[in-house]
């Protein structure tokens, strides 16, 4: 992918997931290594995705993840924790593939070149999709346990 010439796999060009709505999505998420202590909030956040979505992923790359969600193999991603170089090549795949990337209140990140290394929050998926995992996110109390850092 480069900026303005939309994201290939294999010579092909790669769309995300059309879905409208959380069910039946595939959602992606990671754990953020070094915030344990908030690990029950996010888990309370997982089991509301589960009783609205087909299932929630774990794959430990949010490199990987964020390829799953331009490629249309998964629906969405969220994760807390990453840094930028976790994500940087993912987020300009999303969106040349035409999803959208913000963090957990909606706030769109800057460009990766302007993005310190402090620990982000990311949510990716169509708008849609991205709109829905944000609210279920934010209704959870997930959204509280961290500070915007985008």
């Amino acid at each position: 992918a480069s900026r303005g010439a939309g994201a290939v796999l294999n010579d092909r060009r790669i769309r995300i997931a059309e879905r409208k709505d959380l069910e039946g999505a595939m959602v992606h998420t990671g754990f953020p290594p070094r915030e344990r202590a908030r690990a029950s909030a996010q888990l309370k956040c997982v089991d509301a995705l589960l009783v609205q979505a087909e299932d929630v992923r774990r794959t430990g790359s949010a490199a990987l993840d964020l390829a799953y969600v331009a490629c249309g193999r998964a629906d969405a991603y969220f994760e807390a924790g990453v840094k930028a170089w976790d994500i940087a090549a993912g987020v300009l795949l999303v969106r040349e593939a035409g999803g959208r990337v913000c963090d957990y209140k909606g706030a769109t990140p800057p460009r990766m070149d302007n993005m310190g290394p402090e620990t982000q929050q990311i949510v990716a998926g169509n708008i849609k999709i991205s709109d829905a995992l944000q609210k279920v996110i934010v209704n959870t109390g997930y959204a509280r346990e961290f500070d915007a850092k985008f």
